[in-house]
């Protein structure tokens, strides 16, 4: 016979096997800021200037754009959808503007700056250029190419070449070419920046490129998809960002910092960029807590070195020091304090001295091939043995 007391057992059992097979917990809709640090005189922004909607050939609409970009962390977005390429021109009306229509009102809302942009998107010579801070994106809708950037210079705008190295656009040799037509375009005024990062994928030839000539360095997500289809954003991951230092954290203030080439690539776990930037970027991001040390002998002891900022930094010892023996290599983590010991090598001494500890960060990149040269400031106080 069942009781209601079995009853009652058996249906609390099921609940708890239910439970535990689907253990959710309920989707916090919450925003994970980028610890990176501001610069002496300048707020660091966080921005991606190359994003697609449905309102071209991406899969997402317009506002859902806006929230993944706070929920990432961002300060600012630029809507770019293409102006040639429109997939979807059969489900949805042909306005070039009407992205950015749609997803300010939400980014006035989230704090979040939305940019309106353009892709202007040609084959190769030029290739795919973004213009950005548009008053007008539907006037770049003309045949010719060159009209279409003009047009863009007309309205203020600040224009950039996407993705330099995208396979699909290059010759059979696979080589990444400057070509006349973008030296036309930066003589003219016409070109002022370049994409370093697109994606999971990083041109050298890009960072040489916009050293040289000079040009502003840009890493952009170039995102069709949903964020989360491409990123795994709850894993650490994220998708590369231009690192803007502005005045002041508006539209204007990165209008102002992007025509001055004050930016640094973030994209996969590496920075890129002038030294001017990236080494203050460095100092305000590792702090030595140990910042003094009494050594007797040839003793050893720990230094304490913070990381404050999301990315981690990657430290290979880049010359000696006749009195200290240092470690040859530091790994310093994201938002952790690392131990790394010191010893005198000069069992002799009875002085203070303020030494640095050279070193080069191999995942700050200053050139294609060359990393950030810096080093941690210590003074140590030697006793004799």
């Amino acid at each position: 016979m069942i009781t209601k007391t079995s009853s009652l057992l058996g249906l609390l059992v099921v609940w708890a096997l239910a439970d535990a097979v689907v253990a959710y917990e309920p989707v916090v809709r919450s925003r994970t800021p980028v610890a990176i640090p501001d610069l002496p005189g300048y707020v660091t922004l966080k921005c991606d200037f190359h994003i697609h909607t449905v309102f071209s050939d991406g899969l997402v609409w317009p506002t859902v754009r806006v929230e993944e970009a706070w929920r990432e962390g961002l300060d600012a977005i630029a809507i770019t959808d293409h102006i040639e390429y429109l997939p979807h021109q059969r489900d949805l009306p042909v306005n070039h503007n009407r992205a950015y229509e749609i997803a300010r009102p939400q980014g006035d809302a989230l704090d979040i700056i939305v940019i309106r942009g353009s892709e202007i998107t040609r084959g190769m010579p030029p290739g795919h250029l973004n213009a950005i801070f548009l008053t007008d994106s539907a006037a770049l809708d003309v045949e010719d190419w060159r009209e279409a950037v003009a047009e863009a210079k007309r309205q203020g705008a600040f224009i950039f070449w996407n993705h330099p190295g995208w396979s699909a656009q290059l010759q059979a040799d696979g080589v990444v070419r400057w070509y006349p037509e973008h030296t036309e375009l930066l003589e003219a005024g016409l070109l002022h920046g370049i994409e370093v990062a697109n994606g999971r994928s990083v041109y050298p030839e890009a960072l040489a490129w916009g050293l040289e000539k000079p040009l502003t360095l840009l890493s952009n997500s170039d995102i069709h998809n949903p964020l989360n289809l491409d990123y795994q954003v709850h894993a650490g991951d994220h998708r590369p960002l231009t690192l803007v230092f502005a005045r002041e954290r508006s539209g204007s203030g990165i209008q102002e910092a992007l025509v001055a080439r004050r930016t640094v690539v973030y994209a996969s776990h590496r920075l890129m960029g002038e030294q001017q930037y990236l080494e203050p970027l460095f100092a305000a991001a590792v702090t030595l807590r140990t910042s003094e040390v009494t050594l007797a002998g040839n003793r050893g002891v720990n230094l304490q070195i913070h990381n404050h900022s999301d990315v981690p930094f990657l430290l290979e010892r880049s010359g000696a020091l006749s009195e200290l023996s240092f470690p040859a290599k530091l790994t310093l983590p994201p938002h952790r304090t690392v131990l790394a010991q010191v010893r005198s090598t000069a069992t002799d001494l009875s002085e203070s001295r303020a030494l640095r500890l050279p070193y080069r960060v191999t995942n700050l990149l200053v050139g294609p091939d060359r990393s950030l040269e810096t080093g941690l400031d210590l003074r140590v106080n030697f006793l004799p043995k």
